[in-house]
This record gives C-alpha cells, structure tokens and sequence, in this order.
C-alpha cells in the first residue's frame, strides 16, 4: 500500500522543528511555551517522533502534543506501541546497554499510555514535506526508508547520499540519534533537529530545537538550547524507578553509550555549539 507523505506546502513564516519528547512533559510544556514567544503558531511546528521514550510522563506528554495542533512524524516508539510490540524499536543490539535499559522505561510506557493514544500514533505518517525559501525539505524519523536507522554527524557520508538518491529532496531533517547536527552533502543538507527530551550526552542539562526562517530567496536554519524545569520531571521519574535516565537529566550524559559512533562518544561531556546555516 502507497503511503501518502503530508505536503505542508510553502512555508512562508518561521517554522520549529525538534524531536524527542521522550515523555518529559515539563520539556514539552516549555517547547510550546518558546514557540508562544516566537510567536509561532502550532501549524508551524513538527515533531520528529519519540514522543514516548525514557521519562515518566508518556500519556500526558502525548495527549499535550496531540491536542496541540502540531504536525507530528511517527517515530519508532510510536510505531511499537501502536502495534503493542514487546520492545521500543530503537534498534539496539541484544547486548548493548540501552538495550537493557529500555526494557524498563518500555514496559513503564506501555502500562501507562492510553489505547486512544496508541489509535493516535497509528495515523501517524512516517515523513512530512514542505518547501520553505525556494528549497524542498522532507522531516523523517531515522532513515528514508527505516525508522530506527541511526544517522549521525559521523555517519559516513556515502550512506546519507544514497537516501538522498531516492528523492528530490534538497533538505533532509531527521530525528532519531538524539544529537543535533547539520551537514552539507553537496548542494544538499543533512540536518538533525536534536531532541528536548533528555540532554545532548554534552554535560548541559538543556535539550536541542530547529528554527527555519524563511526570506524570499533563502532560508537561514539556526539550533537553540532549550531550557526546562529539569527538577520536576527528575522527580516524577524517580516516583515511576526511572532513576538511571533520571541521572541523566541532571548530569546531563547519558547512561549508555554503546550506540554512538566513536566520534560522538568522545565527545561526551563537552557542550555542543553549533553553526547556523543559510539554505
């Protein structure tokens, strides 16, 4: 069955972009709050998916997010728990450590979401398009074509050509990895919007979110930290045991580390700073 892709069409006003939620509704609320202030409504806003992941708020978060108006692309997390999969989907190895780790926040997230919102997250498309500054963007998940593939700043850039390929597509915005970048492949850009729901594995206590600000000919694409009351959700995650990404929050690294490529893991525990582009 062909799956029809959303084509938000011409974006002429600043758009936000950011992902993973992870349900932290306190980091979630204060998205929303920024996006007030920014004066950007709802309908210029997309999720990269993730909704649902480490933190103790699941049914909450995605309720916040479904009534919000935003656009929102499904995440692998949204995809296992529509289908009640037994596992999250990331695509960790058996033996990895966020492998273990994610039997214990999932099962809390299936206990704790509603069938409404598993109903939800089944209409969820796996991609939106939309053009902004005379360029045409599509916002994934993962991969192009899977949703827990891991695309990161390091990940060769052969691979991320190759899903270029496939579309005619100048801009790419996934999600997925956690950690936000931007890269240029030619006359085309990778970008990862970077996630709110836990911090960037770089000893900030901050989450990542994609402003695109569109003038007639261009489009300037900026990353910015955002800041939330990170003592509330640690304390609803340590009342649901969710302690190690609880610590998490706090320090902010993450307590496994066996997904990242070399690279990224040695860079672990030094704030991101990263330059914006003009498409």
């Amino acid at each position: 069955m062909k799956v029809t892709i959303p084509d938000l069409g011409d974006i002429k006003s600043d758009l936000l972009i950011f992902g993973g939620p992870y349900s932290n509704l306190a980091a979630t609320e204060s998205l929303l709050e920024q996006a007030n202030s920014l004066e950007i409504k709802p309908s210029h806003i997309i999720c990269t998916g993730d909704i649902v992941a480490y933190c103790a708020e699941p049914e909450q978060t995605s309720q916040l997010i479904l009534n919000s108006g935003m656009s929102v692309v499904m995440g692998n997390c949204e995809e296992s728990l529509a289908s009640d999969s037994n596992d999250c989907g990331c695509g960790f190895e058996h033996n990895m450590l966020c492998s273990v780790l994610s039997e214990k926040w999932y099962s809390y997230a299936q206990q704790n979401i509603s069938n409404n919102t598993r109903e939800w997250m089944s209409t969820l498309p796996p991609a939106i398009e939309f053009t902004c500054g005379g360029k045409k963007f599509r916002v994934i998940h993962g991969g192009v074509d899977q949703v827990n593939q891991f695309i990161f700043a390091s990940t060769e850039p052969t691979l991320k050509q190759q899903q270029f390929d496939k579309l005619n597509i100048d801009c790419i915005i996934g999600g997925h990895c956690g950690l936000p970048f931007g890269q240029q492949l030619g006359n085309k850009h990778w970008l990862n919007a970077g996630v709110i729901g836990l911090p960037a594995n770089d000893g900030t206590q901050q989450g990542w979110y994609l402003l695109l600000h569109p003038t007639k000919n261009t489009v300037e694409i900026s990353w910015h930290r955002l800041s939330y009351p990170v003592q509330k959700s640690y304390d609803s995650m340590l009342q649901a045991g969710l302690n190690e990404y609880a610590e998490s929050l706090v320090s902010g690294l993450w307590p496994g580390t066996d997904i990242l490529p070399l690279t990224e893991k040695s860079a672990q525990g030094l704030p991101l700073t990263i330059p914006a582009v003009i498409l």
